[in-house]
């Protein structure tokens, strides 16, 4: 799985980054994880052309010293389609915007 990880993470930003994600994300269905919805204009041809399979996500999985962000872009209603696939350039640029704000708003040196 392709991912992006910040690992080494102290219990308190650990906790900072789990609070950042309730107050932003969409929860998912179990605990530590969320999800990070992308927007229309984000999508690559293929995810815009599947309307159907919308809306789409990446996971974020919160464990005891580490945020895993999956590059994998999700459908909320298929598992198996063409229009699942890897994160495009854009769709990783978001991400890393995303977590850019996140590291600067909640404080985060690991």
């Amino acid at each position: 799985m392709r991912q992006i990880v910040i690992d080494e993470l102290s219990p308190m930003e650990r906790d900072n980054i789990d609070s950042y994600l309730k107050r932003n994300l969409k929860q998912g269905p179990m605990v530590g994880l969320y999800w990070l919805s992308l927007p229309f204009d984000s999508l690559s041809p293929t995810q815009q052309e599947h309307l159907n399979c919308a809306p789409y996500h990446m996971g974020i999985e919160v464990e005891r010293n580490l945020v895993r962000f999956e590059l994998l872009v999700r459908s909320q209603t298929n598992l198996h389609c063409a229009c699942i696939a890897y994160a495009t350039a854009a769709q990783r640029q978001l991400v890393f915007e995303f977590i850019d704000k996140m590291i600067e708003e909640e404080h985060i040196r690991a």
